[in-house]
């Protein structure tokens, strides 16, 4: 056989697949001719063929060398180089061949590739449409166009070149999966889920393609839908951490938390150090009641990606809520110092700062959220809540309130569609209750009486929980209602269709714009009467809340104005407590055993505004030898008070700090305090009420608004009116009195448990009876109209 007749037999096996053998004859042949480039060049070729890389470049590169100016040479070496990822190298050989033969597309695309590899968008994006320019049916270089688009934050423009690629290539699995992710983060999410599932069925053994459609169906809240797609996607690829990674949301979506937490753990396994994994490895630890372990899973987080916002904003949240708020700071403005126009963490640094009592800096943070977030609606609900505690007028906060309306409420407007129901008066209704709090929380002391005391031949009771962590007072609410449904996976759109389908009559708010409440959801107006109640007796500013439930004191004639909805007053009070707990006993009055009068607030920090704290200098500086109790967090916080009470004359050795604690051992801290004053211009509700049940008076200053007005609804209920003052100098006098009048104090600690089990506010089934008339009247009488208050009957005193 000729030396010729060699090498076109070894191309002939080379094209035929033949490798081994073809490689054979190469050899024997350059070892006859070791100068043939065109021999060293085909070999070259087979060995990147067969995935040796680095031999191919050294034959090739050789080629060139000898060879130099054949443009298959020099473009066979651009793509070894780009196989070997030496992108920079590859993107120069490119250029040389299109210098010398600029007509070329495919060169231009595989240009394009190299320059998008090196994050060299606008390079890539020329080298793209150039690409275009000379062969305008080449879907392959739309879809480079539309990836770097994408990267470029064009959306429209990554839209329209994807599109033309499935114009030119409609079975184009790339194009098609591309689409699908663009379309999956821009929020349409059905066009998503037709274009992934169209690429999957394309390539259905291609893992990515599974992965995406399984990010969007999680994004959809189609858990199961995702689950099976992701396991679809393990037996494709076993060892793929994204694969673990998101098997590990969709299980946490199904709230199979333990599986979650092992698909995390193994995503960071399979990929050390990823970041994403270890974030939500905390989270589903946080989930599970694993303070110490979420806490770890954030540390990891943050040291695998030091400038991740996202970890940083976790472990934040999460520090707060165990209360130690130093931390959770320290741990925001670091985050900040990486990312300071980040919006969450301006907003979790604003409930941190308003928890420590800072809430001038608190609504400052809220504040700057919102104007780096516009569409932020939690944000916008937490600044109008933080307004609530610093408002002395109404006014401030139904403005807010409704600016919060106007921005996310009347956009929903247009999806108004209450089911249809029986007009008929007096027929049982259904009313829904919506919380985040059914479980031990405070919001309990309230809900387990109004529950437990429903009239359900008349009234069929539904409770819509996004409880994440059910526990005993879940369990006793749960049995308390006639139909219990665990929304937590829910968004609002959804959970709008089953109050729909549940043919709800009246629904009902029990957090407006607290944490993890769902005023988007009344927004959407599921229901034909809705009703806010408990959470605070404020406003939510929106037209879809039809009423409020207040009390005569809470609300006296002339208030209507302050709210956006109708208010209906509730004949006794807008409360009705139930401690939840025997004890602990009431003991001695301590000024007894001390020798000197204890005063004492365990309100929240954020309640203690400068008006609250000229209001108790005053007492204290009349009453040189009284100690103050407060509740507040460890660290600076207790000294800036410390401070803050320096400046208005009291000694900072006067002044006792305790800290957050389980409630059986706050209600004990009663038993250290003589007689508590209230907190100003928001006054102390469900902590009067605690003291109260403890034998502890309170001293409250009434306010011009609803929320500094509920010490004088509740002192009402108990007979203590002459401790509701008008006036600062009246809170003072009758404060510094009542500690001067230890048998009076005495009397009262022995008294007050008693009263307050006599009254209104621990009567049950009167109070049940009260709101379920208010209901029937708001059932009657229809959608509310702002600016108007009705008085509800009252019902009969229970035995």
């Amino acid at each position: 056989m000729t030396t010729d007749a060699r090498l076109a037999h070894a191309t002939e096996l080379h094209r035929g697949g033949a490798l081994p053998d073809a490689r054979r004859l190469y050899l024997e042949f350059l070892a006859a001719s070791p100068d043939s480039a065109p021999a060293r060049f085909a070999l070259g070729l087979l060995e990147l063929q067969d995935g040796h890389a680095e031999e191919a470049l050294a034959l090739i590169a050789a080629t060139v060398r000898d060879e130099g100016g054949e443009l298959r040479y020099r473009l066979g070496h651009a793509h070894v180089l780009a196989t070997l990822g030496r992108w920079s190298e590859a993107a120069i050989a490119y250029r040389q061949v299109l210098a010398a033969d600029p007509a070329r597309a495919d060169v231009q695309h595989a240009l394009g590739v190299a320059l998008q590899s090196q994050a060299d968008n606008a390079g890539a994006i020329e080298a793209y449409s150039a690409a275009i320019h000379l062969a305008p049916d080449f879907a392959g270089a739309y879809v480079g166009l539309g990836i770097c688009e994408q990267l470029a934050g064009r959306p429209a423009g990554a839209e329209a070149a994807y599109r033309q690629a499935l114009a030119l290539a409609p079975l184009d699995a790339a194009a098609l999966s591309n689409l699908g992710v663009l379309l999956g983060e821009a929020g349409r999410l059905e066009e998503a889920i037709a274009l992934l599932r169209a690429a999957l069925e394309r390539e259905p053994l291609a893992a990515s393609s599974a992965v995406n459609l399984g990010v969007v169906l999680c994004r959809r809240r189609d858990y199961e839908a995702a689950l099976a797609v992701l396991r679809h996607a393990e037996r494709c690829d076993a060892d793929n951490a994204e694969v673990a990674y998101n098997l590990g949301i969709a299980l946490q979506g199904l709230g199979r938390l333990h599986e979650a937490v092992r698909e995390y753990r193994r995503a960071a396994v399979l990929r050390p150090g990823h970041a994403p994994a270890l974030n939500n490895l905390g989270n589903a630890w946080r989930e599970l009641g694993e303070p110490d372990r979420a806490a770890a899973a954030y540390q990891a987080a943050i040291a695998a990606e030091p400038g991740s916002a996202v970890a940083r904003n976790n472990l934040g949240c999460l520090l707060r809520t165990l209360g130690r708020l130093a931390q959770a700071e320290a741990v925001l403005r670091d985050g900040l110092a990486f990312d300071p126009a980040n919006p969450a963490l301006h907003d979790n640094l604003g409930s941190v700062l308003k928890d420590a009592g800072e809430l001038d800096a608190a609504i400052d943070s809220y504040r700057r959220a919102l104007a780096l977030d516009p569409t932020a609606a939690a944000t916008h609900g937490n600044l109008a809540y933080a307004l609530s505690f610093q408002a002395a007028e109404p006014g401030p906060v139904l403005e807010e309130c409704r600016r919060w309306a106007d921005r996310f409420a009347a956009p929903l407007k247009a999806s108004w569609r209450v089911a249809s129901a029986d007009p008929t008066p007096d027929r049982r209704l259904r009313v829904g209750y919506v919380s985040a709090d059914f479980r031990e929380h405070c919001q309990s002391l309230f809900t387990i009486p109004l529950l437990t005391h429903h009239d359900h031949a008349a009234f069929e009771i539904y409770a819509y929980s996004s409880v994440p962590r059910p526990d005993e007072c879940t369990g006793r609410l749960a049995a308390a209602v006639d139909v219990w449904r665990d929304v937590r996976l829910l968004d609002d759109a959804a959970l709008a269709e089953v109050v729909r389908d549940d043919r709800i009559d009246v629904l009902v708010d029990l957090t407006m714009h607290m944490a993890n409440g769902r005023p988007l959801l009344f927004a959407r107006r599921p229901a034909p009467v809705q009703v806010a109640w408990l959470a605070y007796p404020g406003t939510t500013g929106m037209e879809a809340m039809d009423y409020r439930l207040s009390d005569l004191r809470l609300d006296p004639p002339g208030y209507e104005a302050h709210y956006a909805e109708r208010t209906l007053r509730l004949p006794d009070s807008f409360w009705c407590y139930d401690p939840l707990a025997a004890g602990p006993p009431v003991g001695a009055l301590p000024a007894l055993g001390r020798g000197t009068v204890t005063l004492g607030c365990l309100n929240n920090p954020c309640k203690l505004t400068g008006a609250t704290l000229d209001l108790w200098g005053a007492v204290l500086r009349r009453l040189p030898d009284a100690r103050l109790v407060l509740l507040a967090p460890h660290g600076e916080y207790r000294e800036r008070l410390q401070v803050r009470f320096a400046h208005r004359g009291v000694d900072a050795g006067r002044i006792e700090f305790v800290p957050y604690r389980p409630r059986a051992e706050y209600l004990a801290t009663y038993a250290g305090i003589d007689l508590c004053l209230d907190t100003s211009p928001y006054n102390g509700h469900t902590t009067s009420l605690d003291a109260l049940w403890m034998g502890v008076p309170v001293v409250t200053r009434v306010g011009r608004t609803s929320v500094g007005r509920g010490g004088l609804s509740q002192l009402h209920q108990v007979g203590l009116l002459d401790c509701a003052a008008e006036t600062d100098d009246g809170f003072v006098a009758a404060a510094v009195a009542l500690a001067c009048d230890w048998p009076r104090l005495a009397a009262l600690r022995q008294e007050l448990r008693g009263r307050l089990e006599r009254s209104p506010l621990m009567d049950a089934g009167r109070f049940a009876r009260n709101v379920e008339a208010a209901y029937r009247q708001a059932w009657r009488d229809g959608p509310g109209t702002a600016g108007s208050g009705r008085r509800v009957s009252p019902a009969a005193r229970t035995a």
